[in-house]
């Protein structure tokens, strides 16, 4: 196994060796070299990292190549590009798993290649917002059950795929889950967020581009259509593709063939299409924003996902799937405490499962109940505040409104000024406040040395001092006209030392 960073060679190594395997790990290329030429026993696979230095894993990879055609190279990277797997696969690697590795992945890899299957191709890289096939993922309500359904029933179809879903609801990992369900599921599955870039660069993103084609394309690029063929490619936020752009899309899902930018060969693909749009198209196309063919093109079947509040069932069972997915390997496991479930199932989820997967992942960071509570309730409380309308006078001028009731935390639980759990939110967080500031000046603000004394994590500090509004105060400066006069430059010594 080839691996320069230590605390990854140490994962890697505990991991297969849990898995029952005899591990030899080597730093750099050179040194993967070396052991393989000198082994007493022939080595059964090979685990590379794609950076690695004196010599990397690509030239490694072509070196083995050389001598020996049958060890199989199990290609490992934490830039999971399409670019990078492709070239994997060129240069003869069997398999490609993406960092962070989840130990599953590497399992399945390890044992389809000392199974010798006889047409090895790469693993996808797993990607943040891709969930593994698990039920609890489509919840119990009989909407999300319908979908899975749904799902295992269209995957095998060869037919575009428009999924309809506000922001946030999981569209991708449905996108995915189709991928992996369908017989393409060993071929590349490519994402592009039509959003995300200019028209421009979209079309170059898809279609690729000859050399010279425009300023500054010094070489040919292959697109995504390209690199997916014979997979399957994801058009995330459809309805905001440019409306010319539209045109030469509909002709590849219907001739199955385009021109790159600038070139004149017509370059045949087979790649299935999925979909993905949070707006109304039927109204874009009345607005004429969005080809009515184009539309009929993509919505051969239709697939909806409903917003996270309305399946309020499956909220709890989705929080405790994602603790699970994000809980570190080897940490303790955490339990989401009753009030917080509570907490979940009142609110709205705007952001849908994302949202709640972020929620989850500070949850697992610092293990604070009341953190994540009192975060929700000043979430929600803002919301609910009406937004203050101004005032008209007669002459029809604004007039500033009279200023809203400002309530001061208080202990008295008689006649309490804001609810007692407010209040001991609020005691809490002066009492967190006046901790750490002592830390602080006892350890001179050296940040570092005060989250060791309050025994927290570094990030954990200073996400506290940026909640509590914790900040160094600049000293005074010698006199009102000389502040005024440096202008600047005292504006940036005052950003330097609130950085120290």
């Amino acid at each position: 196994m080839g691996e320069d960073e230590s605390e990854v060679r140490l994962y890697l190594e505990m991991a297969l060796k849990c898995q029952g395997y005899s591990v030899t790990v080597a730093e750099d290329g050179e040194e993967v070299l070396e052991r393989l030429r000198t082994a007493e026993t022939p080595f059964s696979a090979v685990l590379l990292d794609i950076v690695m230095p004196r010599k990397d894993g690509f030239e490694a990879l072509k070196e083995i190549r050389r001598w020996n055609s049958d060890v199989p190279v199990i290609m490992i990277s934490g830039a999971s590009a399409p670019l990078n797997v492709v070239e994997a696969v060129k240069k003869g690697a069997d398999y490609f798993v993406a960092k962070p590795i989840n130990p599953e992945d590497l399992r399945n890899a390890l044992k389809s290649a000392l199974e010798g299957k006889s047409s090895p191709i790469p693993i996808q890289p797993r990607q943040s917002g891709a969930a593994p096939n698990n039920k609890v993922f489509f919840g119990v309500t009989p909407r999300m059950r319908k979908l899975q359904s749904l799902i295992s029933q269209i995957a095998w179809s060869e037919a575009p795929v428009l999924i309809h879903g506000e922001t946030g609801v999981g569209k991708e990992v449905i996108a995915r889950e189709l991928h992996m369900q369908s017989p393409r599921s060993r071929r590349p599955f490519l994402k592009l967020n039509c959003a995300a870039l200019p028209s421009e660069l979209v079309e170059s993103e898809l279609f690729g581009y000859e050399r010279g084609a425009f300023t500054g394309a010094f070489q040919k690029k292959l697109g995504m259509f390209e690199l997916a063929d014979g997979g399957t490619i994801l058009l995330d936020e459809i309805g905001d593709m440019d409306f010319k752009l539209q045109a030469k899309l509909l002709q590849v899902l219907q001739d199955h063939e385009f021109q790159r930018l600038g070139g004149k060969e017509t370059v045949k693909v087979d790649v299935r299409v999925i979909a993905a749009t949070h707006r109304d198209l039927a109204r874009a196309i009345d607005e004429n924003t969005f080809r009515e063919d184009l539309y009929y093109r993509l919505d051969v079947i239709s697939v909806h996902v409903p917003p996270l509040r309305e399946r309020k069932e499956d909220i709890v069972p989705l929080a405790e799937f994602l603790v699970k997915k994000h809980t570190a390997p080897g940490a303790s496991p955490a339990h989401i405490p009753p009030r917080i479930k509570e907490v979940f199932l009142s609110h709205n989820w705007p952001g849908n499962v994302r949202e709640l997967e972020n929620v989850i992942r500070k949850f697992l960071i610092f293990r604070d109940a009341e953190l994540v509570e009192s975060d929700f309730r000043m979430k929600m409380k803002s919301r609910s505040a009406p937004t203050p309308m101004p005032s008209v006078s007669a002459a029809g001028a604004e007039r500033p409104s009279p200023p809203e009731p400002v309530f001061i935390p208080s202990m008295n639980l008689s006649e309490p000024a804001v609810p007692i759990l407010e209040q001991v939110v609020e005691a809490k967080r002066q009492a967190e406040r006046t901790a750490i500031l002592a830390a602080l000046n006892a350890q001179n603000w050296n940040r570092k040395r005060a989250a060791r004394a309050l025994k927290i994590d570094y990030k954990a500090l200073l996400y506290k001092m940026k909640k509590l509004s914790i900040r160094k105060e600049k000293p005074p400066s010698p006199s009102r006209k000389t502040a005024s006069a440096s202008g600047g430059a005292s504006a940036y010594a005052a950003a330097a030392s609130a950085g120290d």
